[in-house]
This record gives C-alpha cells, structure tokens and sequence, in this order.
C-alpha cells in the first residue's frame, strides 16, 4: 500500500487499498455492539464537549469555547474519553453501559496514534474489576472471528486471538524483565521512593537522568524493558499498577501499594486500560491535583477539574471500567499496518 503520506486518503488508488479493512471495521463495529447488547448493556452517547477533558499530566486535549446569547465565553474541550459523563450516568442509576466513542487526543500521531480515533468503553456497577479481564479476551475472540483471522501480526509479532490471555503483574514484569524490585520503591501507602527506584533501574541498565521523576524512571522502564515482553503468542494483562501511576483506580484492598488497574497487550500493542473505580471524591481530587502540577511542571499548562464529576463521584455505585482501542484492535484483526488504514477519513490538516 502506498504510504499514509505519499496521496490524499480520498485518492481511487489509496481508498480501493483501504477499502478491505475498512469493511472490517464495519462488520467488528456490528459484532461488538451485539456483543454488549447481548449481555444487557444500555449503550448511551455522550457528550463531545466537556468542561475538563480529563487530567492526567500526559494526556493532551484539543480546546474550544462555547459562546452564549450574550456574548458570554467558557472554555470547553473535546473530550479524550467519554469517562466523566459514563460515571455520572452511573450516578444516575444506569448499571452496565457502553459507548463506541469519538474521543480526541492533541499531540498524537504515528502508526498507532490518531488525533481523532474511537475508544469503546463499557462500565459495570458493582462488578469486580477482574470480569473486564474476562470482557477483554471475548472481545479479541468476537474481532477474529468476525474477521476471519485466525492470528493477529504486527511488526513480525503474533498472537493467538483465541488464548486465553496471560495475567501478569507489574511486580513480576519488573522483576522478570528488568531485574527490579518494584514494590521496594513503595511504601505502605503507596509513596513512591525516586531515589530507590534510580538506583534499581540505574543497575538494570537504564538510563536515569538528574531530573528524572519516580514516574519518569518507572514509564522508561516500562516502555523499554516490559512492553516489548508483552502480547507475544497470547494476549498479557498487566495488571496491578502502582497506585501512583493509576490516578482513577482504587487501591486493592490486600495491597493498598497497588491499584485495580491492568492494560491488555497484543503483538507489543497497548488495547486497553481497565479500572476498579476509585469513588472517594476527597482522593480523586489530591490525585487531579497532583496531575495537573505535574502538567504545570512540565508543560506549562493545566486543565480545570470537573467538580460535577467529583459531585457525581459520591452517588456512583462501587464499578469497573474499561476503555478499549477500537482502531487498533480493527488493524490487528484486519491485518492492517498503519492506522489510517482503519479510518473512513483520517485527519488530513496536520503532517
């Protein structure tokens, strides 16, 4: 196929090599909108628009400005997850709910990022978080079998869609693939030790800069040592992340070191992040907060926090969640290289 920037997405020759994958995404959108409604999901659509777009330090938004009949302006932002308005409905006496959702994400584009790019997302009240591990494996099953895949490949890696998925914790990643004692960098409560971590990955071999966060050091560990590990033969669920490092998810009650939260890997490729939400409105404000410092620190900018959200928070049931990219799990099953393979019709104002 030529490449994403060699002709317009809308050329006959460039849209004739898409059209196969994009009637895959077709029939896995079908199958996966079955699959929920068939389990006793409400599938609801919410709003584009938010007040806060999300804050997590890293996590880039796209800003608008809602002007009133008077002239008025408010800031507002597209959304980078349906999460916030999924959690209120959750408030208001919804139980099991999905969204097949737009979401949008600034500064990303590459062969597995898009500016604009769909995220299904699915919440479970008072279910354990483990039954979205159970979600997740069906889901790789249905995307297969809709497409007729019998493996999926990507970058030389392969993956049985059909396996049941390895679970394995960040605790035993770094330890097996790094060599590192992840929990001794912790304390009881979940503190993070910097200087226990930079000596360990110092060891290991990784690079540690003078400014290095805890975050800074536990993120390179990971990208350059566990994830090219991971989704190798089968599906990994990485589960267990440091509290730290898992802003809206609720510590585990035998651990509170580490949280609810576990990622789904497949061929090396991040598919999903899943939570046991955190209710507690006063500790999901100090972790807003201490996110949108850092973001401070290193971009120069902050996002509001949605005290709607955080209102909502005290009325939403105890839940389970998870945001899965579609887009890539579409490239995987349609054998597919490049995202913009996957997308009716990719952003084209930027390079």
């Amino acid at each position: 196929m030529s490449s994403p920037a060699s002709s317009p997405w809308w050329s006959h020759e460039r849209h004739r090599d898409r059209r196969p994958f994009l009637s895959v995404r077709g029939a896995i959108t079908r199958a996966v909108r079955g699959w929920f409604e068939g389990r006793g999901f409400t599938e609801v659509e919410t709003a584009a628009l938010q007040v806060s777009p999300g804050n997590e330090a890293h996590l880039h938004a796209f800003a608008s400005e809602a002007i009133g009949p008077a002239g008025e302006r408010r800031p507002l932002y597209l959304r980078t997850s349906p999460e916030f308005a999924a959690k209120k409905l959750l408030a208001a006496g919804e139980g099991k709910i999905f969204e097949i959702a737009r979401v949008w994400r600034n500064r990303e584009r590459g062969p597995l990022h898009h500016p604009e790019f769909t995220l299904v997302e699915w919440y479970r009240a008072n279910e354990p978080y483990e039954q979205l591990m159970d979600d997740c494996a069906a889901l790789l099953r249905l995307a297969a079998e809709t497409a007729g895949a019998e493996r999926f490949e990507f970058r030389g890696r392969r993956v049985d869609p059909f396996a049941a998925p390895e679970r394995v914790t960040l605790a035993e990643a770094f330890a097996a693939y790094a060599g590192i004692d992840l929990l001794a960098t912790l304390d009881d409560g979940g503190e993070t030790d910097r200087a226990a971590l930079a000596a360990a990955a110092g060891n290991a071999g990784v690079r540690v800069a003078d400014d290095d966060t805890w975050a800074d050091i536990f993120s390179r560990v990971l990208v350059e040592r566990i994830e090219p590990m991971l989704g190798e033969g089968r599906a990994s669920i990485l589960c267990e992340y440091p509290t730290a490092e898992a802003a809206l998810a609720r510590p585990k009650a035998a651990d509170p070191r580490v949280a609810e939260r576990f990622e789904l890997y497949a061929c090396g490729v991040e598919l999903a992040n899943c939570f046991g939400e955190l209710t507690d409105a006063a500790e999901q404000r100090r972790r807003f907060q201490a996110e949108m410092a850092e973001k401070q620190r290193v971009y120069g900018e902050r996002y509001p926090i949605d005290e709607d959200f955080l209102a909502a928070l005290g009325e939403m049931p105890p839940a389970s969640g998870a945001a899965l990219g579609f887009d890539r799990l579409v490239m995987l099953a349609a054998g597919a290289q490049h995202i913009e393979q996957v997308l009716w019709a990719p952003v084209a104002c930027l390079p």
